[in-house]
C-alpha cells in the first residue's frame, strides 16, 4: 500500500495540473474542435459537485476519455485521473507521455499482460483524486453498450464517493474502433452529464451498478431521439438481428453440408 500511496502524489501535484490544464487547452480541445461538432449538455448537474467521485459513461471510441474531460468544468476535470488500459496506452513511452499529459491517467490491469497498479483506483479516491472509467472495460464494438463491470459501483460504495454519469451520443458513429482514421466531416457528438448519483442505504454493488448502467441508457437515448441519433436500444437490436442472421445462415449452411454428406454416402 504504500508504493500505491507514493504513486498517487503525481496524480495530485498542482504543478501538473496546471500543466495537464493548459495543454488540454491549447492543444487536445482545439483538435477535438476540428474533428468534431461538440454539444455538451447537463453540465449544470455537476454544480455543487467537489472533493473525489468517479465519472463513468458508455465506451465506443478512442475520443471517449477527451471528450468528457474537456467537456466538464475546469474546476472538476483540474485533478481527475483516468483509468486507460494498460495493455494498449502504457506499452511504449510515448504513449505513456501522451496519457500522462493530457489525461492524468493510470494504468488499469485487464489481464492481458500490460502495465496496471492494482487497487490504485481505490488508493486515488482514498487521497482525493477523482476519477475516470469506463465501467464496459473496452470499446463497444457494435454501438450497443454492454454489461457493466460492477467494479466502479464497488468503489463508491466502499469510499462513500458519488458516481457522476455521462453518455456519449454519436462517439461511436464518429469512430467505429474497426475504423483506421480519425472521424472526417466534423460529425456531431453529444456530451450528456447526469446528476451525481449515490448508493443507496444498504444497496450492494451489482444493484448500484445496474442502476447507473440504466441511468446512462437513459441519458443517452434520450438525446439520441432529440437530435435524431441512433439509440443504444437500437444499436443493441441491430446486433442481435445480425448475430441472428449469421446464426440462421451458418445453421442452413450446416444443414445443406449434412444433405450432401447423407447423398454422398447413399
Amino acid at each position: 500500500m504504500a508504493e500505491d500511496s507514493q504513486s498517487s502524489t503525481r496524480y495530485q501535484s498542482k504543478l501538473q495540473a496546471t500543466t495537464r490544464q493548459t495543454a488540454q487547452l491549447l492543444l487536445l480541445k482545439p483538435a477535438l474542435v476540428k474533428l468534431l461538432k461538440i454539444h455538451v449538455h447537463g453540465a449544470n448537474n455537476l454544480d455543487g459537485l467537489e472533493g473525489a467521485f468517479a465519472v463513468f459513461g458508455n465506451h465506443s471510441s478512442h475520443l471517449d476519455a477527451p471528450l468528457i474531460l474537456c467537456s466538464m468544468p475546469g474546476r472538476l476535470s483540474k485533478f481527475v485521473a483516468t483509468g486507460a488500459a494498460g495493455d494498449f496506452f502504457f506499452g511504449n513511452w510515448a504513449k505513456s507521455l501522451g496519457m500522462n499529459l493530457f489525461m492524468n491517467a493510470f494504468a488499469v490491469d485487464r489481464g492481458k499482460g500490460g502495465k496496471g497498479q492494482r487497487g490504485m483506483a481505490s488508493q486515488l479516491l482514498s487521497d482525493g483524486v477523482p476519477i475516470l472509467l469506463f465501467p464496459e472495460g473496452t470499446r463497444s464494438r457494435t454501438g450497443a453498450m454492454g454489461p457493466f463491470i460492477p467494479g466502479v459501483a464497488s468503489l463508491c460504495i466502499s469510499r462513500g464517493v458519488p458516481a457522476v454519469p455521462v453518455a456519449l451520443v454519436g462517439a461511436y458513429a464518429a469512430w467505429p474502433s474497426k475504423q483506421k482514421h480519425l472521424p472526417k466531416g466534423r460529425p456531431e457528438v453529444h456530451v450528456v452529464f447526469g446528476r451525481p448519483m449515490y448508493p443507496y442505504p444498504g444497496e450492494i454493488a451489482h444493484e448500484f451498478n445496474e442502476r447507473m448502467r440504466r441511468q446512462v441508457l437513459e441519458l443517452h437515448d434520450t438525446t439520441a431521439r432529440a437530435y435524431g441519433k441512433k439509440t443504444l436500444a437500437e444499436f443493441a437490436r441491430a446486433d442481435a438481428l445480425e448475430k441472428a442472421g449469421k446464426s440462421e445462415i451458418a445453421t442452413l449452411v450446416e444443414d445443406a453440408k449434412e444433405q450432401a454428406d447423407k447423398q454422398e454416402g447413399r
